[in-house]
């Protein structure tokens, strides 16, 4: 059960760069983390990445004045099963979600299970 690399790296950076940043005197206070996550989005759909046909000056300037990450890779080709993966940190194929789930009485028990750790559990138990 525990979380991939990658996220406790991202949590271990974003965490420690807000704290960096902080005046000594200032009361201490949790970081605001904002994670976008979008469906079939290709590389260069926006602007901050070359993107000519569609505008996103919002997202450019997250990207300008955020911290980004651009090394990784989902963890499967379907949406959910990758969703549960980045909250999870763990390949989606452990925990038994390795294919989109529908309505039907088969999938009732499908997805992500309610025991799987997940990112928000673990910034919960940070403060």
């Amino acid at each position: 059960m525990r979380p991939h690399p990658w996220v406790v790296a991202a949590v271990i950076s974003v965490v420690g760069l807000a704290c960096l940043s902080r005046d000594s005197s200032a009361p201490v206070r949790p970081p605001n983390i904002v994670l976008i996550v979008a469906d079939d989005l290709g590389y260069a759909d926006i602007g901050v990445h070359g993107s000519k046909d569609i505008t996103t000056p919002n997202i450019d300037t997250l990207a300008a004045t955020g911290i980004r990450f651009t090394n990784a890779y989902v963890s499967g080709p379907y949406c959910s099963p990758t969703r549960a993966g980045l909250l999870t940190g763990r390949y989606p194929q452990r925990f038994g979600h390795e294919f989109n789930i529908g309505s039907l009485e088969i999938h009732r028990e499908a997805g992500l299970p309610v025991n799987e750790m997940t990112i928000a559990d673990r910034l919960k138990s940070a403060g």
